[in-house]
């Protein structure tokens, strides 16, 4: 990836904390760089990150990697079938000397949030984390309280185990703004990591790299980068294009639209534009529309992908012609 500093406002200050988040978190996650990158791209443009891969393969060390990385407070929630919505949100107990309620913030109220194995909790519980991830706040006993900012959720589930499992709802699916597998790694990646944690694990010796206020600062320059109204009408184009197959149940929502359009800003801010071209959307589609899609019968018999159908949808889809951008 390389990293141009056309966007720093001062020199290249601003990139080059970028790629010191991703060199920092491949010293515990190994082989895995477009992961990393794509994980990077979300916390920039202030997205949620869903983690769906088999156990083992680095989902939970690659958050806490991410985390560590940020000088903000981080929380883990370790979901289980028994755990109720308060236990995410928080609770009003009463304080006995003040012969009044207090309400005790719940994990929820951190800058990074881990939710572990999300589809290990029940739905109801589930449904506790939508409005922080939607409207970036919590509303308990009639009371709307902010989350601090910036907010990351990133959340894992393993697709492989069924048993004792709950579906995440499609309207929970679509807050994520990407999800990423990471996959099992190389012969030589793999003997990379088993020497790195020989004596001990990388991750303890993880240091922060950047300040709350430079990624709060990053974000607001990812806000800024350059749409032409040719690539927001090709963005609308691919959405629309995955609500009238037959192999879809259910197509990319106007929010998936929205979506993709900040996740290829992100793109375009850490290859050093500052502006989209159709490349950053295209490299985007799949992260940020597959999780999103449903297939219909007729699709999951005829064994298709929601990832399949989006590259069929971009092989179809005119791609618009793009001239520099009069701002760079």
């Amino acid at each position: 990836m390389q990293l141009n500093p056309v966007l720093a406002r001062s020199g290249d200050q601003t990139l080059s904390v970028v790629g010191r988040i991703v060199e920092n978190v491949e010293k515990v996650i190994v082989g895995k760089r477009e992961a990393v990158e794509k994980a990077v791209a979300a916390l920039l443009a202030g997205g949620h990150i869903l983690l769906e891969d088999v156990p083992g393969t680095g989902k939970t060390m690659l958050v806490r990697a991410l985390a560590r990385s940020i000088d903000c407070e981080f929380k883990r929630i370790q979901l289980t079938p028994d755990l109720l919505p308060s236990d995410i949100t928080g609770v009003s107990v009463y304080h006995s000397r003040l012969q009044v309620f207090e309400f005790r913030e719940g994990p929820v109220f951190a800058n990074v949030v881990l939710a572990d194995e999300l589809n290990r909790t029940t739905p109801k519980t589930q449904a506790a984390l939508l409005e922080a991830m939607e409207e970036k706040s919590v509303t308990a006993d009639g009371m709307t309280r902010l989350l601090p900012q910036p907010f990351l959720l990133m959340a894992t589930q393993n697709p492989a185990d069924c048993q004792g499992t709950y579906g995440i709802p499609e309207a929970q699916l679509d807050r994520f703004l990407l999800r990423i597998r990471l996959g099992y790694p190389g012969l030589r990646e793999e003997a990379e990591m088993l020497e790195r944690i020989h004596e001990h694990h990388p991750i303890g010796k993880l240091k922060s790299v950047i300040l709350k206020e430079e990624l709060l600062d990053m974000q607001r320059m990812v806000r800024g980068v350059h749409v032409d109204e040719r690539l927001t009408d090709y963005i609308v184009r691919i959405s629309a294009a995955t609500r009238q197959r037959g192999d879809v149940q259910l197509g990319a929502s106007p929010r998936a639209s929205a979506a993709l359009m900040r996740a290829s800003q992100a793109q375009a801010f850490m290859s050093g534009r500052s502006y989209c071209v159709p490349d950053d959307v295209k490299s985007m589609a799949a992260p940020v529309l597959a999780h999103r899609l449903q297939l219909s019968l007729e699709g999951r018999m005829a064994g298709a992908t929601t990832e399949g159908i989006i590259a069929d949808v971009l092989e179809r889809t005119p791609v618009p012609g793009m001239s520099r951008s009069p701002r760079v």
